[in-house]
């Protein structure tokens, strides 16, 4: 197994700090690849404004999720006392990862002074190096002749690539341009959703009057990066379905973007949500949690970031649906059912009904949604059979 390290304050991780990482895991065909964020680094001190390691490993940890599977964190250096050298970690993975080989990823300034490092013939013992240029100047005549020495000197294993065009922004610019309202186009968006949520490196954000751009980054902060192509999905979705049918597409954007806010909270989260916001639940809604996040979503949209009723009622009732519903909730319900990720048998009829006949493709979602929780053998929402009813009763059939 290859196994990649990848060390650093990571204050805060940026694009730059991705593409690198991709970049190596691609050269050297890693297996995995560990994020460690640095709680004392040996060659500086962390400025003022840092956040706490919670949050620094908070936002490694949606860094990792972006970058796919084989990513993971490790709070190794955060959770080891005194400063974090990188020879003492290196033991603690060899002990863990016996017979890998591994390859400790740096940049270009790293590289150039790592002879200069606590224990260097530890870490080069121990691990293969993998040093990545940003820029055209970070190319073979910088590289070689510190590789030439460490290989020299230490018998050093060593591979150098440079990835002209790379984000290059040091995070103390970067951290300046937050303060100043500025930054998330350096971002994983979850990673500045985050950082604005929790008003990180100074930032100011007033969550009831984002932009659009850091409404989704905020929701997209509170979950899990697979989860993202569907809420994309469903935003876009949303807004044509509105201007098909006279809703209205800011608030059905809105609402496209929020919808699956809290879907990775745990019950007890979720309940505590509803209890804040005085929502109240049926025997069935206190013990299935997949009832909930359409609730908790809608008080977190109305009660965090300012957004109107309507979307509110829309995303409340985007998973049961209910009887007699607004365009705005039909809207919503059918786009987070029909969105161009979803594959299933019969979606291509609701996708046509969504265009021609919006009560229609509302009646066959909830039948769907009926009969595959009769085949399930899980209970169905009261509000969703009145949905269903209210629909038959007014004259609506999926009848061509």
């Amino acid at each position: 197994m290859k196994i990649g390290i990848y060390g650093g304050t990571f204050n805060p991780p940026h694009l730059g700090h991705m593409a690198a990482a991709k970049a190596a895991v691609a050269a050297l065909g890693l297996d995995k690849l560990l994020l460690i964020p640095a709680a004392i680094p040996p060659h500086k001190t962390l400025p003022s404004d840092t956040p706490a390691p919670e949050h620094r490993l908070a936002m490694v940890e949606k860094w990792a999720d972006g970058m796919g599977a084989g990513a993971e964190v490790s709070a190794l250096e955060l959770e080891r006392e005194g400063k974090s050298y990188t020879s003492d970690t290196l033991r603690a993975i060899r002990q863990t990862y016996p017979d890998a080989e591994l390859w400790l990823l740096m940049g270009t300034d790293m590289f150039l002074t790592l002879h200069l490092w606590h224990e260097p013939e530890v870490i080069l013992s121990l691990a293969g190096i993998c040093a990545f240029g940003r820029t055209e100047q970070d190319g073979e005549a910088l590289f070689a002749p510190q590789r030439e020495q460490l290989q020299k000197n230490f018998d050093a294993k060593i591979t150098t690539i440079t990835l002209p065009g790379l984000v290059d922004i040091s995070s103390t610019r970067l951290r300046e341009q937050l303060e100043n309202g500025g930054g998330g186009q350096y971002l994983l968006p979850s990673v500045y959703g985050y950082i604005l949520m929790h008003r990180l490196y100074g930032t100011k954000a007033d969550l009831k009057n984002l932009d659009l751009n850091q409404l989704r980054a905020c929701s997209y902060s509170m979950m899990r990066a697979k989860r993202i192509p569907h809420v994309m999905g469903v935003e876009e979705e949303a807004v044509k379905l509105a201007q098909r049918w006279g809703a209205d597409p800011e608030l059905a954007r809105r609402a496209g973007i929020l919808h699956d806010c809290t879907k990775y909270y745990e019950l007890p989260e979720q309940l505590d949500i509803c209890e804040e916001y005085g929502v109240r639940l049926d025997a069935l809604e206190q013990k299935a949690v997949k009832l909930l996040h359409s609730k908790t979503g809608a008080c977190i949209a109305r009660g965090v970031f300012g957004q109107p009723d309507a979307v509110y009622d829309a995303i409340f009732w985007h998973t049961t649906g209910k009887a007699d519903m607004t365009t705005l909730e039909k809207v919503l319900y059918i786009a987070d059912y029909m969105e161009p990720n979803r594959d299933f048998d019969g979606v291509e009829r609701l996708r046509h009904l969504a265009y021609t006949d919006l009560d229609k493709a509302m009646l066959l979602g909830v039948e769907m949604t009926i009969q595959e929780m009769q085949q399930r053998q899980v209970p169905i929402h009261t509000n969703t059979l009145q949905a269903r009813d209210w629909l038959r009763q007014h004259g609506v059939t999926t009848e061509d």
